[in-house]
Parts: structure tokens; C-alpha cells; sequence
């Protein structure tokens, strides 16, 4: 059949389309598609009255769902808690953003009822499609700096079953070096923790990877986090298989399990080396760090709007099942969570400590820490920038 009489006869038979039923139509179809080799959805295409109003030359109304997300104030909102809160995922940032969203009013002024009624009903496919323009991809990588500790290894158990603390208390431990491209000479270090089980996290900054220096930082985390240390988990770098430590976390009272993992195996250590990205890297970059007078001012950081900002209003999701299904690994994660949240949540956390936590977040608003902190990064790099010269 030629394509002239192609279109004579789908004009013919189109209006007797329109107006049948539907398993007449379903019989048009069939035929039609028999006869000329068309696609089933290609042939519904050609019957639907949209084709009509197009081959006379009219404007055709483009069908589907009505546009309800896309205005300025919701795109206002969303772009700038979404950069405030450091680019998360959507399925994070549909977490993310009732909690911000008091602390955004406070701060730039209210939202109206409208506007805050569509932001508390996206969902992430929509947040997705809406911050598609102005997504950006990270994509520097570090350097390593870990020195094999040998001293110990012998002592120091292997343990590679980390995932499976549900208690907070077991933690892993790293250190991130801010040397820039070159590792020769002395440069600051952080010295980065998270609880396996709740996602805290606290970092410190120590000159250089000294074992003095690095369990100095370990004792002032100690004394600051929400619950007492059971495990002690790190890489094999001597900054951590030291007597130092191995003493101050085993010749105690009530000793803390010290593990290490397997030489060679970052896997081992999934917890922190993702930490090191989202809560150091991605904040402090691959500037190189090397003047002494620079960890005062980190830690000051560290210590304050720091933990506070990433502690208590930035959710993390946390991996519950890995099975094995033919050629695939299908994961599953629980819901998006902040530590703080995991904390409440816990049945091995004291009331007291919970109910201190609790009164200090009400006084928490996550875009003034945010901007404290970009003040004090500011700093950071200004007293850099002076030092070079």
C-alpha cells in the first residue's frame, strides 16, 4: 500500500474510531495495524483527534498532568536550601527540607501558605526534576597517605563485619590529609570519626600525623560524644597502630575492642572513607594546609557550628539488606535519618543524654550555623592565601 492510500485510508476510518466503543476500537486497530505494519502506539497516535486539529493548521493543546511545582517561589526555596545543605540526594534532601524550612523563615522570611504547602509535598523524582539545571558534579580525588603501622599488627585484631553494629558506640576512624598535590614536608591532618550505628561523625585537626598528637584529638572526641566508645575500628596507618593508643583504649577499666582492617582494603572501612568525602573533602577541597597556626583555626570550627550543623540536620540512609539475585545485588536502605534522629531512636542511649540533645536543638537553626561556617572556612583560606604570600 502506498502512503497516499495510506492516508486515505486512515482518514476514512478515523471518525468511526472516535465514536466506537472500546472493544470496537481495539478491532479498528488490530486491522489498521495488520494492514499497514504500523505500531500499535503509532496507530493510536494517527486515530486520536489531536491529528485532526494539527493537519488543518491549528494549535494543538498538549495533553497530560498541569504544572504545579514550577514557580519561582518554590524554585527559590528549594535551589537555596539545596546549596546550603551541600547538593544531597533527593531521596535525602525530602528529609532535609521540613527540617530547614523553620530555620529558612527565620532567616529570609516567611513563605506563604501556598508556596509551603507545595514544598512539603514534593517528592524526589519531582525535586529531581527540578534541580536538574543547576545539579553540579564532583569529581576531584585525593591522594592516599597511609603508612603501614607494623608494630601491632600482631596484636590488633582484623574485623571486617563493621556493618553489622546496630549499638551505638563502635566507630571508625580515619585521617584525611590536606596536602594539596604534594606530600613532602608537614601539612594538617583530620582526624575523622563516625558511629557505625547512629552516623555521628566529629572531626578534629592535628599537625602532621603525629601518634601524640593524633590520640590527643581522640580523648577531646571522646569527651564530647553522646555515647561511651565500645569499638575502636581504623586502617593499618601508623598514626593508629601505635602503644599510644593501643594503652589508652585497652589498659583501662572497662577496655574498648581495638580492630583494624585488611591492608590494602578501603571496603573495610566503607563508614568513614564516605565520610571523609561528604564531611571534609567536599567542604575543604585539596587546598594544602601547611602552616601550624592554621589547626587552631579548624578545630575551632570542628568543635562548634561544625558538629552541630552535620550532627543534627544532615540525614544519612543506612544499608539494611544485600542479597545476591542471579548476575545482580539488590540493596535495600531504611529511611533517610540524621544521627540525632538515629540517637533518639536508640534503646541503649541514656534518657539524660537524649533529653540534653534535645534542648540543644532548639536553639539550632541550620542556615546561621551554615553561614558560620562559611565565615570560619573563609578565614581558613584568607590566613592561607596570606601565608603564601
Amino acid at each position: 500500500m502506498s502512503p497516499r492510500s495510506k492516508k486515505e485510508y486512515i482518514a476514512a476510518i478515523r471518525e468511526r474510531y472516535q465514536k466506537a466503543n472500546r472493544q470496537e476500537k481495539a478491532t479498528i486497530l488490530n486491522e489498521l495495524c495488520n494492514t499497514c505494519g504500523y505500531h500499535r502506539k503509532y496507530a493510536i497516535q494517527l486515530l486520536s483527534p489531536k491529528i485532526v486539529a494539527k493537519t488543518k493548521g491549528k494549535a494543538v493543546q498538549r495533553r497530560g498532568r498541569r504544572t504545579v511545582y514550577n514557580c519561582d517561589a518554590v524554585l527559590k526555596v528549594l535551589k537555596k536550601i539545596w546549596l546550603l545543605s551541600n547538593l544531597p540526594c533527593s531521596k535525602r534532601f525530602i528529609v532535609i527540607l521540613p527540617l530547614w524550612l523553620a530555620g529558612y523563615q527565620k532567616r529570609y522570611g516567611k513563605i506563604d501558605a501556598e508556596t509551603l504547602q507545595k514544598l512539603r509535598s514534593l517528592s524526589p523524582a519531582t525535586i529531581d526534576r527540578l534541580l536538574k539545571p543547576v545539579r553540579v558534579k564532583h569529581t576531584k580525588h585525593g591522594r592516599s597517605t597511609t603508612k603501614p603501622g607494623t608494630l601491632l599488627r600482631k596484636q590488633i585484631p582484623i574485623k571486617t563485619n563493621q556493618w553489622d553494629e546496630t549499638r551505638p558506640g563502635f566507630i571508625e576512624a580515619d585521617t584525611v590529609a590536606h596536602c594539596g598535590d604534594s606530600l613532602f614536608g608537614m601539612f594538617a591532618n583530620t582526624v575523622d570519626i563516625v558511629d557505625i550505628a547512629t552516623g555521628w561523625t566529629e572531626q578534629r585537626a592535628v599537625w602532621g600525623k603525629g601518634e601524640a598528637g593524633v590520640l590527643e584529638q581522640i580523648k577531646d572526641i571522646e569527651n564530647t560524644l553522646p555515647f561511651s566508645i565500645l569499638g575502636f575500628d581504623s586502617d593499618n596507618g601508623g598514626e593508629f597502630l601505635n602503644y599510644h593508643l593501643y594503652r589508652y583504649l585497652l589498659h583501662r577499666r572497662y577496655p574498648i575492642q581495638f580492630t583494624r582492617s585488611r591492608a590494602y582494603h578501603k571496603d573495610d572501612n566503607a563508614h568513614i572513607e564516605q565520610k571523609n568525602w561528604t564531611h571534609v573533602r567536599q567542604w575543604i577541597g585539596y587546598q594544602r594546609l601547611d602552616h601550624a597556626d592554621v589547626v587552631p583555626l579548624l578545630n575551632e570550627l570542628y568543635r562548634s557550628e561544625w558538629r552541630l550543623f552535620h550532627n543534627f540536620f544532615c540525614p544519612s540512609v543506612k544499608l539494611i539488606l544485600k542479597e545476591r539475585v542471579g548476575s545482580k545485588t539488590i540493596k535495600r536502605y531504611d529511611k533517610p535519618k540524621t544521627p540525632y534522629q538515629r540517637i533518639m531512636e536508640s534503646t541503649h542511649i541514656e534518657q539524660p543524654n537524649k533529653d540534653a540533645l534535645t534542648k540543644q536543638l532548639e536553639n539550632l537553626n541550620p542556615l546561621l550555623l551554615r553561614e558560620q561556617i562559611e565565615l570560619k572556612l573563609k578565614k581558613v583560606f584568607d590566613f592561607m592565601h596570606k601565608v603564601a604570600g
